[in-house]
């Protein structure tokens, strides 16, 4: 009985905690059709100016990879009236900081600011927006930090490889088979007239949405987004590819040689659909079963108990048009990844065959409960969130409300999806191995 009343007052707690943030918002569009989003929340006086364009690496043409990502970079070189090399100065020498990140999908740029300088924060965006110098020195200096952060993170890097492999073997049309920081060559050969023409194609107004948030006066934010935004130009709307990939009915195999690493992995990975999807969120919550955590079922059966594995995990990587949903494990000696992979098939059967007890579902919405209050519980997290469910999801009020698709999922869902997308015929199965030369030294 104890148990019981501990339980119950753990769940109405945290369902007390859901609703008491509820996430309030007025929205409106401008004239030029960037939209607007305004969140006051006066409990600290700092408030985020952010803007979020409709364009990622899925924009870009197969021979010109990373102009997404390059432009993260690009536009913070100046504008016709912030100097070139001024911007983060005059960010920090107000109390700020600021940055910037870019998806398949859509790249995001944003700066939070002691409230009083809200009028700035607004002012900096649109400079960005309308004004900004885009020169060759500005790409040759962009160049070469990009090489170096290639260079960091895939080339150099033990597993950097893995993801951009997993995604050019499991998409063969859709642009998702590159990776947001592209090709080098490509950044090479792409003239300056290239780089000007991407920036005014997709970073216009009516390809975004602005979010101001925090400690706000509404009345006076909305005038100072009219004086700043109001009188940038609208741009020419764009008309996006739609891109299909035939289902995968039989087992991709594919083996990748990597000379940063010592320890193989093996990984198997299977497309699903739209992070907009139920499925997609059914999907999450499977990923958490198996791996989320030191007592999920993979990492305690396979790392714990039978030290098989001196690493095992599974994650969802979700996007707009299609997911990927990935496992890997890397095998402790004696054992192979041929062991791992079995255990793993094994866990993934057990899913599809049998239901999760009612104890583990109870488990898995107080952590999806949890998850939902942490990424509302900064303006910078409810910025970012109220951009994405704008821009991606069509449905801005998903910052309330999909916390309830969560909450609905059941056991019995969870074994159909299982059964629908984790199958052997529905999957890459990639051998992801030490260099043979390597070895050979």
């Amino acid at each position: 009985m104890k148990n019981i009343l501990m339980t119950l007052s753990a769940s109405l707690m945290l369902g007390g905690i859901a609703t008491a943030q509820k996430v309030t918002f007025e929205e409106y569009t401008l004239n030029n059709g960037l939209h607007v989003i305004l969140h006051n929340d006066p409990s600290a006086p700092t408030i985020i100016t952010s803007v979020m364009y409709h364009v990622g690496a899925k924009d870009e043409q197969p021979d010109r990879t990373g102009f997404a990502h390059f432009f993260e970079h690009l536009l913070f070189e100046g504008t016709e009236n912030i100097k070139r090399g001024e911007w983060m100065k005059i960010v920090s020498g107000n109390g700020g900081t600021n940055n910037a990140n870019t998806s398949e999908d859509r790249t995001y740029y944003y700066e939070v600011f002691p409230s009083n300088n809200l009028e700035l924060g607004l002012w900096m965006e649109a400079e960005r927006m309308l004004h900004p110098i885009i020169n060759q020195i500005g790409v040759d200096t962009q160049n070469e930090v990009v090489k170096e952060e290639k260079r960091l993170r895939y080339d150099n890097s033990p597993y950097g490889q893995l993801i951009p492999e997993v995604k050019k073997q499991m998409f063969k049309n859709h642009p998702y088979r590159w990776t947001t920081i592209g090709a080098m060559e490509h950044l090479d050969a792409a003239k300056l007239e290239e780089f000007q023409a991407f920036n005014k194609k997709f970073y216009i107004p009516n390809n975004a949405v602005l979010v101001v948030a925090g400690d706000i006066n509404t009345t006076q934010t909305k005038e100072w987004i009219e004086k700043y935004f109001g009188k940038i130009p609208k741009g020419t709307p764009i008309k996006r590819q739609t891109f299909v990939e035939e289902p995968i009915t039989q087992t991709i195999n594919a083996v990748y040689e990597d000379p940063n690493i010592q320890i193989p992995a093996i990984v198997t990975t299977y497309r699903t659909p739209s992070m907009k999807t139920r499925d997609a969120r059914v999907l999450d919550m499977i990923s958490t079963i198996l791996s989320d955590g030191k007592s999920s079922r993979l990492y305690k059966k396979i790392v714990d108990d039978k030290k098989m594995a001196l690493q095992i995990g599974a994650f969802t990587y979700n996007q707009e048009d299609y997911g990927t949903y990935i496992v890997y494990g890397l095998p402790q000696s004696p054992f192979t990844t041929e062991d791992v992979l079995k255990e793993i098939d094994e866990e993934i059967v057990k899913l599809q065959t049998e239901l999760i007890s009612e104890k583990d579902l109870q488990k898995l919405q107080n952590k999806y409960e949890n998850q939902y209050v942490n990424s509302n519980s900064s303006i910078e997290g409810v910025a970012e969130n109220l951009s994405t469910y704008y821009l991606l999801y069509g449905d801005i009020n998903l910052i309330n409300t999909e916390i309830e698709i969560y909450r609905s999922i059941t056991r019995e869902e969870i074994r159909t999806i299982a059964k629908k997308y984790l199958n052997p015929n529905q999957r890459l199965l990639l051998n992801y191995i030490p260099s043979k030369d390597k070895a050979q030294n």
